[in-house]
């Protein structure tokens, strides 16, 4: 997040010789709209630590995590007074997406119940994991409609999957399936972390030895919470601002899933879908709905959107965290 996505760093790609690889400056970073607490999580993930083995093994899953990420706020408040007063919202992308309006609403319940020091004012979720079914079931809809794939392997695949593809039911149905999957790698990234000046200078404990990683599947990590989307509803009924967006381009949480999802509420529509601009262009489309909640899409943006358009990103976030219209 901090590196990739939304931080005020980001690496020199196109200097790069050998070495540790250079880092340049973003004007755009959304810590020019707001003050950004970057935090890794859960335990093992990042640079995140654990004062004790068992703390580092021992199995975690989501309704932990959340836990933990409400108690560390919590403290950190207690040892910051002074931020207290400031507006909070909760934010994270793809899978952090998924943990934001759980946290969000713990947050929520933890001030009406006992007056926690939180000034919760709303959360924000960028190409949010949410729930399996509308994640995957939407994905290859989405893949023929940008024509990244053919129309024979579509109608394949939709026959295969009898138009089902999050839990793939037949030996057919996973082979369709993984023709249309793709990875990518971020090698710089992890050779500049990596190294031992850039770790001493970040303030990495010393004992820790183990790599960082941009994305890792080693933690002993249970996904507890199958679909979120209870919780964004919970949210908004209570009256909290919501900011739902979308790289147009992901494949990975596409957009038609996360419009399905939204409107499983039956929210009334409050302004319809139009065109947001930034600098003059479109910069994609919104729709706001009742119960403060805003969906809008990134023109342009894949996973996760303001890696691909963090000047667009940052427009349009400050523009919510205002209260503005897009």
């Amino acid at each position: 997040m901090f590196m990739h996505i939304a931080g005020p760093l980001s690496i020199d790609l196109q200097g790069y010789r050998d070495g540790i690889p250079s880092l340049l400056y973003r004007p755009n970073s959304l810590t020019q709209t707001s003050s950004v607490i970057f935090v890794d999580s859960p335990v093992g993930t990042g640079f995140s630590y654990s004062r004790t083995l068992e703390g580092l093994k021992s199995e975690t899953n989501d309704t932990e995590t959340v836990h933990r990420l409400q108690k560390f706020l919590y403290t950190w408040l207690q040892e910051h007074p002074k931020f207290k007063s400031n507006p909070l919202f909760i934010g994270g992308d793809s899978y952090g997406g998924k943990i934001t309006p759980v946290l969000t609403l713990e947050i929520a319940n933890a001030k009406e119940l006992y007056g926690a020091p939180f000034n919760l004012k709303g959360y924000l979720a960028g190409n949010p994991v949410t729930d399996s079914h509308f994640d995957f079931d939407y994905m290859i809809p989405f893949v023929h409609g940008m024509a990244l794939i053919s129309d024979e392997l579509y109608e394949s695949t939709k026959k295969s999957c009898s138009g089902k593809y999050a839990h793939p039911s037949n030996v057919n149905c996973a082979k369709h399936l993984d023709a249309v999957n793709e990875e990518s790698g971020y090698l710089l990234a992890k050779l500049w972390a990596n190294n031992d000046i850039v770790r001493e200078a970040l303030g990495v404990r010393k004992e820790i030895d183990a790599e960082w990683n941009r994305c890792t599947n080693l933690l002993n990590y249970i996904k507890n919470i199958h679909s979120s989307v209870p919780y964004h509803l919970h949210v908004t009924e209570k009256g909290y601002p919501a900011l739902i967006y979308s790289g147009d381009h992901d494949k990975n949480i596409p957009y038609l899933s996360t419009q399905a999802w939204i409107r499983s509420f039956n929210f009334s529509i409050r302004d319809d879908w139009r065109p947001w601009y930034a600098g003059g262009q479109v910069a994609g489309f919104t729709r706001r709905y009742s119960n403060n909640l805003t969906f809008a899409t990134v023109k342009g943006a894949g996973h996760a959107a303001p890696e691909y358009k963090l000047k667009e990103c940052r427009a349009m976030i400050g523009r919510w965290l205002a209260g503005a219209p897009l």
